[in-house]
């Protein structure tokens, strides 16, 4: 996520939704971006149409495999923040999940992942009151040369979130090594670490719908979870040269204390055919007095 929107790119050639064995996924967010996720839900059945989303408010139930919630970074004007995709895996969802969070590739290209290459996870286990992860090796045990005591935290909440959001439950997280050791980059989890307040690592605004690359036509539904000022969430629709060509806002069910979940009907059946950028953002009433703005931009094909 960019702090101001982005001109539209060409797109990537990513399939998005595409069914990912879990050797190759890693990655969510309870509360509506884990702690805000809790009032969010999944991609609705026509959004996902091969199979139903589960809901990303926990539950006592884990979700079924199938699309999960996946924390990844992106940059803002307050410094980077955790951003949620909704992808597919098998096998077990919270362990496919945070292999994705780890090292699968963000279907938005605005998106990374603080996890360096070479080491992975073995399995999650959620019993107890707690969810366990398991390292494959020791190659994050300790932080690595070149990365920040903040971006260790941050990373070890995009895993905490999206493990969380798999398995729709809010317990704490411990991280052990097969040799034992307790610490993920040097962050100490033996005691269980839980999800950071979303005002602290999340950014407060994110598009669940149109996805990444989605084609649409004549009037579609934007979706996603935001905390804006009096619960307005305002919306453009840019061409290729970075011109607003529609506007308008949606309102979500609260603001302050948690992202709410918002949704708005967007008309582009006045639109030529081609590359658009749907961009929903936090408003502003301090006219940029305060802090900046957040975005969250989808590139969309209008045809």
């Amino acid at each position: 996520m960019r702090t101001t929107p982005r001109p539209v790119r060409t797109l990537a050639a990513l399939a998005v939704g595409v069914l990912l064995t879990t050797s190759a996924c890693g990655g969510d967010d309870s509360a509506t971006d884990p702690v805000a996720a809790d009032r969010s839900e999944s991609p609705t059945a026509a959004e996902s149409p091969s199979e139903p989303a589960p809901s990303d408010v926990p539950s006592e139930e884990p979700a079924a495999a199938g699309a999960v919630p996946v924390y990844y970074v992106g940059d803002t004007g307050v410094g980077p923040r955790l951003f949620r995709e909704f992808r597919r895996v098998s096998g077990e969802p919270a362990l496919g999940a945070a292999e994705m969070a780890a090292s699968g590739e963000p279907a938005d290209p605005d998106y990374r992942s603080l996890f360096p290459g070479g080491g992975g996870f073995d399995t999650v286990d959620h019993s107890g009151g707690t969810i366990a992860v398991t390292l494959s090796d020791e190659t994050w045990v300790e932080r690595p040369s070149g990365m920040a005591d903040a971006e260790a935290e941050l990373a070890l909440q995009a895993l905490v979130h999206t493990v969380q959001g798999a398995l729709q439950s809010r317990d704490p997280v411990t991280v052990t090594s097969p040799a034992g050791a307790t610490t993920l980059f040097g962050v100490e989890t033996s005691d269980g670490v839980d999800n950071a307040d979303p005002f602290d690592v999340l950014n407060l605004v994110s598009i669940t719908a149109p996805e990444q690359g989605a084609s649409v036509s004549g009037t579609f539904t934007a979706s996603g979870v935001a905390s804006s000022f009096e619960a307005t969430v305002p919306w453009e629709v840019r061409d290729g040269s970075d011109a607003v060509v529609a506007r308008g806002f949606a309102t979500a069910e609260g603001w302050m204390d948690a992202l709410y979940p918002w949704e708005t009907e967007v008309d582009v059946s006045d639109l030529a055919p081609g590359t658009y950028t749907f961009i929903a953002m936090t408003d502003d009433p301090s006219g940029g007095e305060g802090n900046p703005p957040m975005f969250d931009t989808k590139e969309i094909t209008v045809s």
